[in-house]
């Protein structure tokens, strides 16, 4: 017999047979991990088994390979913060959609979890979420070996006016390295470096130019599908241009 216990975050809940669930859980020490609730699609788990939610899990299994069965504790509800918040619903659900396209399942990822959890709390309590979210977003290139280089020019090695990311190379390029370049390269504004005086201005421009790199670098990795709808949603919800 296979067990273990820890929290995680709810990605994902669907109905399972009549009465049960299969959800799908972000854990620090366990990665994604799927499993079966009994009694998940009734009247009083249903309301905790929403995404976003923090939960307590004690998952077990005959054989390490099986589906397994959760049993869960609510910790913390994070739908009642968002509900009446269109842009904060779109965070959640894109955190949500980004880490079911893009982890393996079973396979831990602790500082990513510790990332994943500021930006959740964030959401509903704090307008500057979008800002963590842009940083959480390059996080996920960076975890999943897709990492950008933010620091200094390419061309110049130069640490100033950085403003433009190449989307050969995933690298900074400053305005005077880019030259006639510059139509080609993707912006970088200053939220994306983490620096700047907390303004969302630059948010759109960030989420397109992480979505450049999710599209064409991480994607062909995962079987080349689509970025998930949620992420499609968010960027409209903030104002971005959608990623091609």
């Amino acid at each position: 017999m296979m067990d273990w216990r820890s929290q995680g975050v709810l990605l994902s809940a669907r109905r399972h047979g009549e009465h049960a669930a299969i959800i799908d859980v972000f854990t620090p020490d366990y990665g994604r991990h799927a499993g079966v609730v009994r009694g998940g699609a009734g009247r009083k788990m249903a309301p905790i088994l929403q995404p976003g939610a923090q939960l307590d899990v004690s998952w077990r299994a005959r054989l390490e390979g099986h589906l397994g069965a959760f049993t869960v504790e609510p910790v913390k509800s994070r739908a009642a913060a968002v509900m009446g918040d269109r842009k904060a619903l779109a965070g959640l659900n894109a955190l949500c959609g980004l880490l079911q396209f893009a982890l393996a399942e079973r396979d831990p990822h602790p500082e990513l979890y510790d990332r994943t959890l500021l930006v959740f709390d964030l959401l509903g309590e704090s307008d500057a979420w979008p800002l963590a979210y842009v940083q959480w977003e390059l996080a996920l290139l960076e975890e999943l070996g897709f990492g950008l280089d933010l620091s200094s020019c390419a061309v110049t090695g130069s640490m100033q006016e950085l403003i433009y990311v190449s989307p050969r190379t995933g690298r900074a390029v400053s305005r005077q390295g880019a030259g006639e370049w510059a139509s080609r390269l993707l912006n970088l504004p200053n939220c994306l470096r983490g620096v700047g005086d907390g303004s969302l201005e630059g948010v759109p421009d960030a989420l397109a130019t992480t979505g450049y790199f999710l599209t064409t670098w991480m994607a062909p990795q995962l079987g080349n599908k689509p970025l998930p709808p949620a992420r499609d949603r968010l960027v409209e919800a903030l104002g971005a241009t959608r990623t091609p």
